[in-house]
């Protein structure tokens, strides 16, 4: 399993929000690149970052900042918020991201997840973010009738490198994740998954590693801001 430090970016901030919402956000850095780098330097093998503002907004507004941690870093990176079109996709991965995450279009255009997958082999990643087991968009503020599995599904055969799934409920929270929720998508899928929302301790990782799932990894941001989680302790756990 893989640790995946997160960077949330707000207003050119390094943030983190409190259950998805954006008047609930506590500034970690004013100097994401610093941030990114530190995390680097600290052994992580991946970033991910998230343009919040973009999430809302349907067009990435934080590109600035995420240009300059590409500029900074030599670790692989992913991205998340306001990516909605075969232009933008192409765009990023141009820029140097490894990665980039479909979120609100998956839903909205799922043939469009599949046709940059089909372009961009092993670079495109579906988000799905859920809130009591319906999948969520636009940055969170709209909770749809699909279910996280049903959408999960449309994409099994499109190539796609992984699925990021998000229990709003958890995220920001430090109330650790949703073990359960996040081991029965990944047992029902062979698109690799990486858990995200409330990974809070050492602790948290260990429960994912063992829940009996063949996890891609974990994304963990207040907890590594904290000092509650340590990147080398993660990472020889996830590892052992």
């Amino acid at each position: 399993m893989i640790l995946y430090p997160a960077i949330d970016l707000k207003d050119g901030q390094c943030v983190r929000l409190y259950k998805g919402e954006m008047d609930q956000a506590t500034v970690f850095s004013d100097d994401p690149a610093a941030q990114a780098l530190a995390f680097q330097e600290a052994g992580c093998a991946w970033l991910h970052l998230v343009d919040l503002n973009g999430a809302f907004a349907g067009a990435p507004v934080n590109g600035a900042a995420v240009e300059e941690i590409l500029s900074r870093v030599s670790v692989p990176v992913q991205l998340g918020g306001g990516i909605r079109d075969i232009a933008t996709v192409e765009s990023w991965l141009s820029k140097g991201l490894a990665r980039v995450i479909l979120g609100t279009i998956a839903v909205r255009n799922p043939d469009l997840v599949r046709e940059a997958a089909r372009l961009f082999p092993g670079k495109v990643a579906v988000g799905i973010d859920a809130r009591d087991g319906m999948v969520a968009v636009e940055g969170w503020a709209e909770t749809t009738n699909i279910t996280v599995l049903d959408l999960a599904k449309q994409f099994e055969d499109a190539g796609v490198a992984a699925i990021i799934y998000t229990d709003i409920e958890r995220d920001g929270a430090m109330q650790g994740p949703n073990v359960a929720a996040t081991a029965a998508l990944a047992n029902a899928v062979s698109i690799p998954v990486i858990a995200s929302g409330g990974v809070s301790s050492l602790e948290d990782l260990r429960a994912l590693k063992e829940s009996g799932a063949p996890l891609n990894g974990a994304i963990s941001g207040r907890a590594l801001y904290d000092g509650k989680i340590s990147i080398p302790a993660a990472t020889a756990l996830l590892k052992g």
